[in-house]
């Protein structure tokens, strides 16, 4: 895992602004297509029903605010 420096924020900040910052809207939604895409080709359900992925973190809220499981 990487621990977050300052050497490592000034790559990532010169690197969005190097490369994120020239490009135009219908490139950004290219790349946002082509990342759709390959979330499709990785998992077919993508993105699926999001109520059924939701429930497990309703369950850690409920306890971490302290309120009973629901049943």
């Amino acid at each position: 895992m990487l621990r977050r420096t300052e050497q490592l924020e000034q790559l990532e900040a010169d690197f969005a602004r190097e490369r994120l910052g020239r490009t135009t809207y219908g490139q950004a939604l290219d790349i946002f297509t082509a990342l759709w895409v390959e979330a499709r080709a990785l998992n077919p359900d993508f993105p699926g029903d999001w109520r059924s992925d939701i429930g497990p973190d309703l369950a850690v809220a409920r306890a971490v605010n302290g309120l009973p499981p629901q049943g």
